[in-house]
C-alpha cells in the first residue's frame, strides 16, 4: 500500500511536489507559533526593553554632558583688551550701540584707553556695567608695569674723571680697600693680613706679592694708596748677622739666609745690594723691599 502512494507522489510535476512542500512548512510554523505565543514575545519584549534602556539611558548622559559643557562654555567670559570691542562683542557684553560707537570713533583716531576708567570716561558706561566687565579687562604689559625712563648720557663729550685722593696704605680699612675695582673682601682681608704681618709696608710695591691680586688691580692699588706713614723699621747689619736673624725678614728664609752667610765669608762683606745678585736663587724681584730692612756699614 506504501508503494502506491509513492507511486501516485511521482505523478505530480515538479512545482506541484514544491508548492506541497512549502504547505507543510507553513502548516508546521502556525502551528509552533500558537503553541509558543507568549513566550516569544515576551523574549522580543525583554530584549528590545533592555537594548533600548541602557542605550537610551547613555545617550542622554552624553547629550546632558555635551550641553553643560555647551552651556559653560558660552557664559564664560576670557580676558580681554577693551580697545579691541567689536560691534558684535560689544552687543554680547551688554553695551548699548551708542557706547560702541563712541569707543569705535574713539579708536580710528589711533588712540587707546588704558584703564578702565578711562574706558568709563570714552564709552559712558553706567557703573554697574563697569563693575561687572572691568575685572576681564587686560592691558599690555607696558601699561601696567611702564619702563624707567632712562636718563641721557651724551657720549660724545670726553668723560671727566674725578681726581683719585691717595691715602695711606698703612691707615686704610677694609671698606677703603673695597672700593677699589676688582678688591672684594677676601683680597681686602689678604691684603691687611699681609700688613699685619710686617707691622706695615715699607713699600707700596709690597701689595703686588699678595697672591692672586692681578697686574690690572695692583695697578689700580697704587692710584688709590700710598707709604705715607711707613712704620719705623730697626735694619739688620747683613755682614755681621746670623743665619736666623737673617730668615726672619720679610721674603726671606732659611735656605737664602744660608747663602747669604756663605756668599759673605767666601767673599768678604757685602757694600750695597747689587752684592746680593751674585747669591744663586736670591730673590731678586724683592731686593728693594728686603734691602730696605738692612743695612751694608757698620
Amino acid at each position: 500500500m506504501l508503494s502506491n502512494y509513492r507511486k501516485r507522489f511521482y505523478y505530480y510535476t515538479k512545482s506541484q511536489k514544491r508548492g506541497l512542500f512549502f504547505l507543510v512548512l507553513l502548516v508546521i510554523g502556525i502551528q509552533l507559533y500558537i503553541y509558543y505565543p507568549r513566550s516569544s514575545d515576551q523574549y522580543i519584549v525583554d530584549q528590545y526593553s533592555t537594548l533600548f534602556n541602557d542605550e537610551y539611558q547613555k545617550q542622554i548622559s552624553l547629550l546632558d554632558s555635551i550641553n553643560t559643557i555647551a552651556i559653560a562654555k558660552r557664559d564664560t567670559i576670557y580676558p580681554f583688551n577693551p580697545n579691541f570691542i567689536t560691534d558684535y562683542r560689544g552687543f554680547v557684553l551688554g553695551m548699548s550701540t551708542a557706547e560702541i560707537d563712541r569707543l569705535l570713533s574713539f579708536r580710528k583716531e589711533n588712540k587707546y584707553v588704558n584703564s578702565a576708567k578711562e574706558f568709563q570716561q570714552i564709552t559712558q558706561v553706567s557703573d554697574e556695567w563697569l563693575k561687572t566687565y572691568s575685572a576681564y579687562f587686560k592691558f599690555p604689559d607696558w601699561v601696567n608695569n611702564p619702563k624707567v625712563k632712562r636718563e641721557y648720557v651724551d657720549y660724545s663729550k670726553p668723560k671727566v674723571e674725578v681726581p683719585i685722593v691717595a691715602i695711606c696704605i698703612n691707615s686704610a680699612t677694609l671698606e677703603d680697600l673695597q672700593k677699589v675695582r676688582g678688591i672684594g673682601p677676601y683680597y681686602a682681608d689678604k691684603i691687611m693680613k699681609e700688613r699685619e704681618k710686617y707691622g706695615g709696608f715699607v713699600s707700596i710695591q709690597q701689595l703686588k706679592f699678595v697672591y692672586g691680586l692681578s697686574e690690572e688691580v695692583v695697578n689700580e692699588l697704587y692710584r688709590h694708596f700710598k707709604v705715607m706713614n711707613a712704620p719705623t723699621v730697626t735694619t739688620l747689619n747683613i755682614n755681621e748677622a746670623s743665619i736666623n736673624q737673617l730668615k726672619e725678614l720679610p721674603y726671606m728664609n732659611y735656605y737664602i739666609a744660608r747663602e747669604v752667610v756663605k756668599h759673605r765669608s767666601m767673599n768678604g762683606d757685602f757694600v750695597n745690594k747689587e752684592g746680593l745678585l751674585q747669591i744663586e736663587k736670591f730673590p731678586i724681584d724683592k731686593i728693594d723691599i728686603i734691602s730696605l730692612y738692612l743695612r751694608f756699614t757698620n
